[in-house]
């Protein structure tokens, strides 16, 4: 049995946010009423740091970023507590192996993103965070994803049944969220934690209340304390209703 929920730790994409990428009327409302409960609510995203504080801002949220699926923790008031790279040569060699496979590709740096493919002139020239790839032919993505699991130093994951996601090994959500959980001085069991993909699984086990969205991935579902609606249906203010307020 969980302990007494502290923090609410979501998931942004197929979670918190709606296929028009918004926050829902009643998703905020469960949100706020949490906060003046002094409950923690912190987004773990698979995002980097730019595309996630808007969000962050609007909801109110005063705590923690987790971003780039565990590969950084920030303060609301973007301090940087933690940072795990990639070498850059490695992620240079990755994103070649993607063009030769036919993959489209997305890559975060420290100071940029690279979408649609697009990659630098001298990848020397940034730190590298977290690179991505997606088909929807399968035979490529079960190509990648072999060829990707003979370096032993990357963890693989996904945010879609399309796609994978490369980080530093050690890096993910669960990992991350510890490590919060820690600087404010509670345990995994006070945690909350709500997602829909293969890079929310670990936190989802491993916190007290696991929720998979009811538009997860069928891996998820398996492994969550409970299922709640989709995204578009109020699912994590529905989950926030029921194991919180």
């Amino acid at each position: 049995m969980a302990d007494e929920i502290k923090l609410v730790a979501l998931d942004m994409d197929g979670t918190l946010l709606t296929s028009d990428h918004e926050v829902s009327e009643r998703t905020q409302a469960a949100i706020k009423k949490a906060l003046a409960n002094d409950i923690q609510v912190v987004l773990s995203t698979g995002r980097w740091l730019n595309s996630c504080y808007p969000y962050a801002e609007a909801l109110g949220l005063s705590s923690f970023l987790i971003t780039v699926n565990g590969g950084e923790i920030w303060t609301v008031t973007k301090e940087l507590l933690e940072r795990h790279l990639i070498d850059a040569k490695l992620m240079e060699k990755l994103y070649k192996l993607g063009q030769e496979i036919g993959m489209n590709s997305w890559m975060f740096s420290t100071d940029d993103a690279w979408l649609g493919s697009a990659a630098p002139e001298d990848f020397t020239k940034h730190e590298w965070l977290k690179i991505g790839f997606n088909s929807t032919d399968k035979d490529k993505l079960d190509k990648i994803v072999k060829e990707l699991s003979f370096y032993e130093e990357l963890e693989l994951t996904n945010s879609l049944p399309t796609n994978v996601e490369v980080n530093p090994i050690g890096v993910n959500k669960a990992n991350a969220l510890r490590k919060v959980c820690d600087r404010i001085g509670i345990s995994m069991n006070n945690v909350m934690a709500v997602g829909d993909s293969l890079n929310d699984i670990k936190m989802i086990q491993q916190a007290g209340v696991g929720v998979a969205m009811g538009n997860a991935q069928d891996a998820i579902k398996k492994v969550a304390d409970f299922v709640t609606d989709t995204n578009n249906a109020d699912g994590v203010a529905k989950a926030i209703e029921r194991f919180v307020l």
